[in-house]
């Protein structure tokens, strides 16, 4: 009889950004021996200081800290040791109010003081790069390119950038971790009845960098995503550990045009609409960076589904659904794609990967279409609705019920989002529903004071024998305990 161990299962990880990365660990850590092939020269090679020449910062949330730590805390706390926490948006309304770091309006995430953490793409993926490469189990190939993936043959071509060697590679299981314009994707519509959607969005986005003060300290409040809110258009700035900020110009593409390349338009446009800026980085630097750094780059969103082909393949992360950055969720998306996969994967359908792919890609579609959609309607709330009287008064709200009647489930969006680990699509539902809440609050509150108005010529009217001050007095103990009372006696109908 023979008693040798069962041949180990093979998978292949297509892509080595940060999801990539983090779906490498996991199964690593799944008994898979794992091969990543990563299209791009090693970032940490001399001279490969990034896989990208230009990325907007990241801020890691809830979900994608959830994601790393329930398969390696110890990992999770190097990450979080080389990333600043920012307790709420800054805003600049461009009022002529820039008063150094204590400039802006801050506005907190969440009323219990729960914050998320920004981080610099580049180091996060080469920590995580750094970490897989640790496992035994885990190899690393660089600069080879997708050329084939045979899925009924269970093997896909890579390129050798370097030499041009076409290799081919034999595996159980391809994760598709391959960015928004996934060749792996490509590749899997062959397969299966994939329904698609790409958008590109009107604006177009250009980084900057506000530098460090002369002391190596942030120049503005380092705990803060800043926001210069423009209503067609916005600056950002997102603190890094080196003090300065990553800036982000997002223009609809005719602004753009119109601004050109010339110092004295760069100069007229900033002075105009971000004065403040201009001071922050520097008239020199400012020309100098806008007219060097990259061209303003495209945003788009994919939409796409199923995301599987039997036991065979599944694509996760900006291969299944990119996303523009207006929600600060891709990247916590992605990581989150690898929790649940595996959740399908090790405890829902053990033994049984065709059931896990299924189950997941079903699942997973509807999660990723909400926040895809989530993140387009985020970009309206942060380039204009974030100095609207409306919104601060709605944010008021949800955060008072939610902080002093945690038991109505009143929260804010953005909190649910990026405070939990509730499904997208659970979190649009409970948004629903709260509203409803604040419907019935402000019809009780209406008719608390109508309630306390007619109660209040009440008082007076008997009060018609007594002193003036007498009758003052018992009408505002009316109109106060009116309110209340009406209140009560609406909230009781409408429960």
């Amino acid at each position: 009889m023979d008693h040798s161990p069962p041949p180990r299962r093979k998978a292949v990880v297509i892509g080595g950004g940060p999801v990539g990365c983090l779906a490498a660990l996991y199964l690593s850590k799944s008994d898979w021996d794992v091969e990543l092939y990563e299209l791009r020269p090693d970032p940490r090679a001399p001279g490969n200081s990034a896989f990208d020449s230009k990325s907007i910062n990241l801020a890691l949330a809830e979900r994608g800290y959830n994601s790393i730590k329930v398969i390696d805390e110890e990992l999770l706390n190097e990450i979080i040791k080389e990333t600043v926490p920012m307790v709420g948006r800054c805003i600049h309304p461009g009022k002529g109010n820039f008063k150094g770091k204590g400039g802006g309006e801050s506005q907190k995430y969440d009323v219990h003081g729960r914050h998320n953490w920004a981080t610099d793409r580049a180091r996060l993926n080469i920590m995580l790069l750094d970490w897989i490469e640790k496992k035994a189990n885990v190899k690393l190939f660089f600069g080879h390119g997708l050329k084939g993936l045979d899925l009924d043959k269970k093997e896909a071509n890579f390129e050798d950038r370097n030499t041009k060697e076409l290799k081919t590679i034999h595996a159980d299981f391809f994760i598709g971790s391959d960015g928004a314009h996934s060749t792996t994707r490509r590749f899997l519509q062959r397969y299966i009845l994939m329904d698609y959607e790409q958008i590109y969005i009107d604006t177009l986005w250009k980084e900057l960098e506000i530098p460090p003060d002369e002391n190596g300290d942030f120049k503005i409040d380092g705990n803060h995503l800043h926001i210069w809110p423009r209503k067609d258009f916005m600056f950002i700035a997102i603190p890094s550990t080196d003090k300065s900020f990553t800036c982000t110009l997002f223009m609809p593409q005719r602004y753009f045009d119109q601004l050109g390349t010339s110092p004295s338009s760069i100069l007229a446009f900033f002075t105009t609409h971000f004065p403040d800026v201009i001071t922050l980085i520097g008239k020199d630097k400012l020309i100098a960076d806008y007219t060097t750094n990259s061209a303003p780059s495209p945003l788009i969103s994919i939409k796409c589904s199923p995301y599987h082909y039997l036991d065979r393949c599944v694509i996760i992360g900006d291969a299944a659904h990119a996303m523009v950055p207006f929600y600060g969720q891709g990247m916590n998306a992605g990581f989150e794609d690898v929790r649940v996969l595996f959740e399908f994967i090790n405890d829902k359908f053990p033994g049984d990967l065709a059931a896990a792919l299924e189950g997941y890609s079903r699942q997973r579609k509807e999660d990723a279409h909400t926040i895809n959609d989530l993140a387009m309607r985020n970009y309206v709330e942060m380039r204009d609705s974030v100095t609207s009287r409306t919104y601060k008064l709605r944010k008021g709200v949800e955060e008072t019920l939610y902080d002093y009647f945690p038991r109505l489930g009143v929260r804010t969006l953005y909190s649910m989002v990026s405070f939990s680990n509730l499904r997208y699509s659970e979190v649009v539902e409970r948004v629903r529903w709260q509203n409803g809440v604040l419907n019935r609050v402000g019809l009780a509150l209406a008719f608390g004071v109508g309630y306390a108005l007619v109660k209040a010529v009440s008082v007076f009217r008997r009060a018609r024998g007594r002193a003036a001050e007498q009758a003052a007095e018992g009408a505002a103990r009316g109109v106060f305990g009116a309110v209340g009372l009406g209140v009560r006696k609406w909230w009781s109908l409408l429960w």
